[in-house]
């Protein structure tokens, strides 16, 4: 598998995660649970806001974020739209990059004013990586609240949106065993 075919997936499995997240998080009542849903919010706005710095350093275009969040709280489902556009934007990029520029050195600017340089590889793990982070402490509140989070991991992703995947295993499982 080609460090392209893997990072589409990735992409497309957090496109599913944060789908999912979303579609569960509605579950939260809004009365009983608003610290925990702004939170839940929050930390998924923190989200988006890391994906689109890095996918203006992608673009090799300026943002206007000075820090990693905003001052203001979007609404949940503008966050959503947001996200869903963010995520769409992520997997057309990985489709139409050519494989040989993923190994690319790009100058960056944090936040923070600091210079790094890194890979568009690198930058694709890390908003890959950044945001299942995060999807799982929004998990662990939404657990505390028992509204169970969604089943944010790789296999499942692949398991259902490639069903044949888990098929094929089961038949072969049941042939060893007879």
């Amino acid at each position: 598998m080609s460090a392209s075919t893997l990072l589409h997936s990735l992409f497309k499995y957090k496109a599913w995660a944060n789908e999912e997240l979303f579609f569960e998080l509605e579950k939260l009542d809004p009365a009983t649970h608003q610290a925990e849903l702004h939170a839940a919010v929050r930390l998924l706005n923190h989200i988006y806001v890391v994906d689109r710095i890095f996918a203006a350093h992608l673009s090799g275009i300026a943002h206007s974020y000075t820090a990693t969040n905003t001052p203001e709280t979007p609404t949940f489902d503008e966050l959503r739209h947001a996200v869903t556009e963010s995520d769409r934007w992520y997997v057309a990029y990985i489709e139409n990059l050519a494989p040989d520029l993923l190994s690319e050195s790009v100058p960056i600017r944090f936040t923070d004013g600091a210079n790094g340089l890194m890979s568009r590889e690198e930058m694709l793990a890390h908003v890959a990586t950044h945001g299942g982070y995060h999807r799982g402490a929004i998990g662990r509140i939404m657990a505390q609240v028992s509204v169970p989070p969604p089943p944010d991991v790789f296999t499942v992703y692949l398991h259902r949106s490639e069903p044949e995947r888990r098929a094929g295993y089961l038949w072969q499982a049941r042939s060893a065993r007879t």
